[in-house]
Formats: structure tokens, sequence, C-alpha cells
């Protein structure tokens, strides 16, 4: 069974500083039938205007992924750690038992656009971590790159949660396919472009859920850049 949600029937909030739409219900927006999919519980695009950004706030027991599409978002943690996030990256964040953060878009003039990601984890209290790495896009071109997993195979970065998460680039005659276990749930969320996901159109901000099918088949991409993710159901 496949199930579109189209971008348009996302939840969206505008605080003038942040612009974001929310796949799944979030802060003030609450839709009981979009809570998640499986163990991915949040997909907010958001945009970031130039000199400004989340202050320092805590999280706890939640894996949390950015992913950037154009501009720098800067993060700060309770760890200490410190660093820039461009588009390539991948980080992760585990929450575990406590840390706090704050993320900032520092450029001057050019907006940050980014997807943050929660996903719930095998585990409550674990010991809080950080992870970042890059991946070039001849990597993605064409084919599903795992991006992030339970056991980092593959060079992947590591998340302590029942999932993984691939990330590809299609354009024209490029396509791939991805086996699917029948008792988990995959989600397909088009971040840009179009594309079709086993012949359903998708554009900027649609999203796929498949239940029950054997396989994913990406093809006839326009520009597009889609992430995958195999999930707990």
């Amino acid at each position: 069974m496949i199930t579109l949600r189209k971008s348009t029937d996302r939840g969206y909030a505008d605080h003038g500083w942040l612009k974001s739409f929310h796949s799944f219900s979030f802060a003030d927006y609450m839709d009981p039938k979009h809570m998640g999919v499986g163990n991915l519980r949040v997909i907010n695009e958001d945009r970031i205007a130039p000199g400004t950004g989340f202050g320092t706030h805590g999280h706890r027991d939640m894996e949390i992924v950015s992913y950037v599409l154009s501009g720098v978002l800067g993060h700060k943690d309770s760890l200490g750690n410190g660093a820039q996030i461009v588009p390539g990256d991948v980080q992760r964040m585990s929450a575990g038992r406590g840390i706090r953060h704050s993320e900032f878009n520092q450029a001057p003039q050019s907006e940050t656009h980014f997807l943050q990601i929660w996903l719930l984890p095998d585990e409550r209290d674990i010991e809080p971590g950080y992870e970042q790495k890059h991946f070039e896009e001849a990597d993605k071109r064409g084919r599903l790159r795992l991006v992030a997993s339970r056991d980092a195979r593959e060079g992947s970065i590591t998340i302590h949660a029942n999932a993984a998460m691939y990330a590809g680039l299609f354009d024209g005659g490029e396509a791939a396919e991805l086996p699917l276990d029948t008792t988990r749930v995959a989600y397909v969320h088009l971040v840009r472009g179009r594309i079709e996901v086993n012949g359903q159109v998708l554009d900027a901000g649609d999203a796929v859920t498949l239940r029950g099918e054997e396989r994913l088949v990406l093809a006839k991409g326009q520009a597009a850049e889609v992430i995958v993710f195999d999930l707990a159901a």
C-alpha cells in the first residue's frame, strides 16, 4: 500500500525569522492523523533568516538529524561541540539523558534551508552524542546512498534507532531500486525537484509511505533530491 502526503497538506508556521513546514504534528501544528510514521517522529523543512536562529534549548531521548540544503547551519552544544553544517553534511545529535544546543544562521545575507529530522531511539537515557559526516554529490548521483544507520555500515553515521536513512540525486534516465522488508515501513520524502516513486509522481515537499511493498523504485527524476527511510513499523 502506498499513501501520498502532498506538500500542501503539511503544517506551516511563519515566525518571521523562521519559516517551517511540518510533515508531522509539531509545536502548534496538531493533526492526530499525522503524528509520525513508524519511529520517524519529525521532519521539519526550515528556512532560517540571516543572522538568526534557535537559541540554546534542551532535548532528551531523541535522535536528531540535520540535513542542510543550502546555506550554513552553525551548531553548538553542551558537550562542547561547535560545527558548521553545509550542504552534503549529515549531522546526528543523540539527546539521550539530556543535551542543550543552539542552531544559528550566521550568514549576514543568505538564508539557511535545512531539514530537521527526529527519530525515536531504541533506548532511553543513553549517553548524549554527536556525529557529522559529509557525503559527496557523486556518491548520491543516480543511487540511494546510505547516510545513517543503527550499525554505521557502509560508512554511514550512527543513529541509535531501528532505522536507516538514504539520500539520492536523480535526473533524466537515472533510476534506483531498494528491496523492502514487508514487516517494516518505508517513507520517501522528496526534498526538491520531481520524481516517480513506484509509479506515483512526487513534487518537491511531497512524501509517500509504503507498507507491505517488496520494492521501492525511483525513476524519471527531474533535478530530484530524495530521502528514504527504512523504519520499524
